[in-house]
């Protein structure tokens, strides 16, 4: 696999998994699209397919603004795991800089955002510490 790069490596990562805390103290995590600018991960609601658009991470981030997303690879060849957490502080942007950061760049990483419209606030996750461990 080469050498390690635990930051292009999560940049690369076509998923993460978006963890948030409910006002209960219970975790809440879901996958997510995400794009990486120097310590900003943004992610944002689009026009996929939901059951409700009062999403649960909106809500625990209003309420609690501490997030991780963490990005794995599993093989069967366990000499190629590896996991990268970014932990950080929240935001929601429903306009202004911010959201069209997020918007620009998941445009860019993501073909599909040609057809799926972006038309839901976007979450910028400021991260404060970044952990990684491979095999």
């Amino acid at each position: 696999m080469g050498e390690f790069d635990p930051r292009a490596s999560f940049g690369r990562s076509p998923v993460a998994r978006l963890a948030t805390v409910t006002p209960d103290g219970v975790p809440h995590l879901v996958p997510v699209v995400f794009a990486v600018d120097a310590d900003i991960a943004y992610t944002a609601v689009d026009a996929k397919p939901k059951t409700t658009q009062k999403l649960r991470r909106l809500a625990n981030i209003e309420n609690n603004p501490q997030a991780s997303l963490l990005v794995d690879h599993y093989s069967d060849d366990w000499t190629q795991l590896w996991w990268v957490r970014a932990d950080g502080v929240a935001t929601i942007h429903h306009d202004g800089e911010q959201m069209q950061a997020g918007y620009r760049l998941l445009r860019a990483k993501y073909p599909q955002y040609q057809s799926v419209p972006l038309d839901g606030p976007v979450i910028a996750v400021a991260v404060r510490r970044w952990s990684s461990w491979h095999a």
